[in-house]
C-alpha cells in the first residue's frame, strides 16, 4: 500500500457517497482508505456523573458503529483495500486538517446531517478547501459517471497542480478531459503591442491567440505522460465561473486549482474555486498548487 486516502463520515447521505468515492479512490492509488468520524461531544449539565458516562458511552458506540458501516460500504465497492477505522475527538475541520497533513487525498460530502438543507455547501467542506494541506474533493449530487474530468485551467501554479491530479484521475478512471480556458478583455493580460509607439496597436484576434496558447502551454507534455488520455482543448470567451458551473453538467468531477492567476495572494481560496465549490454540478476537487 502507498499512502492515505482520508474519508470523513458522520452518517448522512452525502457522506456515504463519499466513502464510495474515496474507495474507489484508495484502490486506484494503492493507498489505504482512513474512515474518520469525529466525536464532537456538546458540553452538558450532569446532576448524576453516572448518566453523564453513560451518555459518553452511547455516543462512543455510535460513533464506533458508524465508521464500522462506513468500511463496510467502502469493502462492498473495492474489497481488496487496507482500511483504518478512526474515532477522533475534536472539531471536524479541525481533525480533518491534520488529517490531510498525511493524506494524498481527502473526501467529504458536500453537507453532513447538521446542515441546513437549504445550504448547498456544509461549513467543513468550505473549510476543508480552503485549509488543506492535499487536494481535497467534495463530493456531491452524481452525474453520468460515463463523462469527463473537467478540468479549468488559468495558468496559475495551483493551475498547474489541478491539471496533473486531473490528468492521473483520467488515468486511473479511463475517463477523457475536457481542458476548458475562460477568458475576456478584463482578466486576460494583454500582449505586448506590435508597434512599440502604438500601445494599441495589436491586430484583430491577438488576444484569443494568446489564451489559445496559454491553454496549450499549460498542457505541454501531457500527452506524452498521459498517452491513454483523450484531452479536448476548450477555449471560451466569456467569464470562467459560468463557463465551468455549465460545463460541470455533464462532468464526473470537475477540477480546479484553489487560486487563479488574478487572485489576491492571501487569499486561500479564489472566486472561482469558489463559485465551483458552491455550484458545480458535479463532484468537485480542489488542488492547491
Amino acid at each position: 500500500m502507498s499512502g492515505w486516502v482520508t474519508v470523513g463520515v458522520d452518517g448522512s447521505v452525502h457522506s456515504l457517497d463519499a466513502v464510495a468515492w474515496a474507495a474507489r479512490e484508495a484502490e486506484n492509488r494503492n493507498a489505504t482508505l482512513r474512515v474518520v468520524h469525529v466525536l464532537h461531544q456538546p458540553a452538558t449539565v450532569a446532576f448524576d456523573p453516572g448518566l453523564a458516562r453513560a451518555a459518553a458511552d452511547r455516543l462512543r458506540e455510535e460513533a464506533k458503529q458508524l465508521v464500522d458501516d462506513a468500511a463496510a460500504r467502502a469493502r462492498s465497492i473495492a474489497p481488496d483495500i487496507g482500511i483504518s477505522e478512526l474515532v477522533l475527538p475534536g472539531e471536524p475541520l479541525t481533525v480533518l486538517e491534520e488529517q490531510s497533513r498525511s493524506s494524498q487525498l481527502v473526501v467529504v460530502g458536500s453537507r453532513g446531517r447538521g446542515g441546513f438543507k437549504s445550504l448547498l455547501l456544509g461549513s467543513t467542506a468550505i473549510g476543508l478547501a480552503a485549509h488543506g494541506r492535499c487536494p481535497v474533493l467534495v463530493v456531491r449530487e452524481q452525474t453520468d459517471p460515463s463523462g469527463p474530468i473537467l478540468l479549468g485551467v488559468d495558468g496559475s501554479p495551483a493551475g498547474a497542480a489541478a491539471v496533473r491530479f486531473a490528468l492521473e484521475e483520467a488515468a486511473a478512471q479511463g475517463a477523457r478531459v475536457v481542458a476548458l480556458h475562460a477568458w475576456t478583455n478584463w482578466n486576460a493580460p494583454m500582449p505586448p503591442p506590435q508597434d512599440p509607439k502604438e500601445p494599441y496597436s495589436n491586430r484583430p484576434g491577438v488576444l484569443a491567440t494568446a489564451e489559445e496558447r496559454l491553454l496549450t502551454e499549460a498542457l505541454a507534455g501531457t500527452s506524452e505522460r498521459y498517452p491513454d488520455v483523450k484531452v479536448e482543448h476548450r477555449t471560451v470567451r466569456g467569464p470562467t465561473r459560468p463557463a465551468l458551473i455549465e460545463a460541470s453538467r455533464s462532468a464526473r468531477l470537475t477540477v480546479v486549482g484553489s487560486r487563479g492567476r488574478g487572485g489576491f495572494s492571501g487569499l486561500l481560496l479564489g472566486s472561482v474555486s469558489q463559485a465551483v465549490l458552491h455550484h458545480a454540478r458535479s463532484p468537485v476537487a480542489i488542488v492547491r498548487g
